[in-house]
């Protein structure tokens, strides 16, 4: 019995960002770890602050009853409560256990709102570049993934969104700070999304959600701070997870918060419960649950990813590798510098984007970016700075041996 073809159509297509972990874990291998320079992956190398595993510790020994079972699907109502708070002081809005759904992570949670949001052809509003996942979850449950451009900068075009809204527009995803450029959207810009989607609603009759994917809102740099996206829109929706603050991508735990003012609130909360249920995912786990709750004010400690950003900055310009500043996450996204020499097999290179040949000749290097194609970004490419400092140092000399190549 075959695979479903659209299965098969993605396997194919695949995302570059595990192509290339992939293809650096094959390098350790023959090379060894320390002679390989693997910036492909964003899966944070960070401990988890010391809070952390005390509380762990103490929620694993303590063994109350039912501390392992089921509870409802939007989660431990205690748990709902604190990580209210958190969002009273981030979002500026009154919200209450009421308005948070404990979920399987941002992705679970991404899953969750298009699932209970979503009729079949209905579009999401997504800005280039973007995390490639985003166009199957919207496929998932029915969605069509409508691209538009960014800025120069990589701030939102709020006039290329106005122009993409239709009648069909369910929701605009945004994501800030961003992945893979470290934009952080600046507050004006919200706003004025905000009154472009009020303006749309009050024309058309159906005001799109505004959905926020936020697992990087804690590490921002120097005086940058991510604005509120649910006290600037009614109908607002915020994603998120541990993985990044917490530096706990492989526990799977993250929330969604909603703004009290939204219209039929309560019937979309019970929505995102719902498709909690129906998706596989029953409810978040039930352990990290607990654990995070105790852990709204903690984060991983930002100055080490400063620091590494200065290093990794500091080599780009002795290779004269362009990039964008980043101002949050652990993103470097660099323009492909002009090409002077030929350096892939004869035909090669006339079939491959820039970009792509640029991460190829990389590699040759053992230095392993993700090709901006991956992200609908062609002639740029990612590197990820969360890894050790020492790794960032040590490829001064391959990229500089290797831009002489280039």
């Amino acid at each position: 019995m075959a695979i479903a073809e659209h299965i098969k159509k993605a396997q194919e297509s695949g995302s570059w960002i595990r192509k290339m972990f992939e293809e650096g874990a094959a390098l350790k291998k023959l090379y060894g770890a320390d002679r390989v320079f693997d910036f492909s992956i964003g899966n944070p190398d960070i401990e988890p602050p010391p809070a952390f595993h005390e509380a762990l510790v103490a929620l694993a020994t303590e063994d109350a009853p039912g501390s392992h079972g089921y509870m409802p699907n939007a989660g431990f109502p205690d748990v709902r409560e604190a990580i209210a708070r958190k969002v009273q002081r981030e979002q500026k809005v009154p919200a209450t256990s009421s308005h948070v759904v404990m979920s399987v992570g941002a992705a679970g949670g991404l899953n969750v709102v298009f699932k209970a949001i979503l009729n079949p052809g209905d579009e999401v509003i997504v800005s280039r570049p973007y995390f490639v996942e985003y166009g199957s979850y919207i496929a998932n449950h029915g969605g069509k993934m409508v691209l538009v451009p960014s800025t120069t900068d990589f701030d939102l075009d709020v006039e290329a969104i106005r122009q993409a809204l239709t009648e069909k527009t369910a929701a605009v995803l945004i994501n800030s700070p961003h992945n893979p450029t470290g934009r952080v959207y600046p507050e004006s810009t919200i706003r004025s999304l905000a009154a472009v989607l009020e303006a749309h609603g009050k024309s058309c009759g159906r005001w799109p959600y505004l959905v926020a994917d936020e697992p990087y809102r804690d590490i921002v740099y120097g005086a940058i701070e991510v604005p509120p996206i649910l006290s600037a829109y009614r109908e607002s929706i915020v994603v998120t997870s541990y993985s990044k603050s917490l530096s706990l991508p492989g526990e799977r735990i993250g929330y969604i918060a909603v703004n009290p003012a939204m219209a039929q609130v309560e019937e979309v909360v019970g929505a995102f419960a719902y498709a909690t249920r129906v998706l596989g995912f029953v409810n978040a786990p039930a352990l990290m649950q607990r654990v995070v709750a105790r852990l709204t004010e903690s984060r991983v400690d930002v100055g080490i990813y400063a620091r590494r950003r200065d290093a990794f900055t500091a080599v780009l310009e002795k290779a004269h590798i362009p990039y964008v500043p980043p101002e949050g996450a652990f993103y470097l996204f660099c323009q492909v510098p002009p090409r002077t020499k030929e350096t892939l097999p004869d035909g090669a290179a006339a079939e491959l984007p820039l970009d792509v040949q640029f991460v190829q000749h990389l590699k040759q290097y053992r230095i392993l970016a993700v090709p901006g194609s991956g992200f609908g970004a062609p002639g740029y490419i990612r590197l990820a700075y969360c890894v050790d400092e020492s790794i960032i140092r040590r490829s001064e000399e391959a990229f500089l041996v290797a831009m002489k190549e280039w």
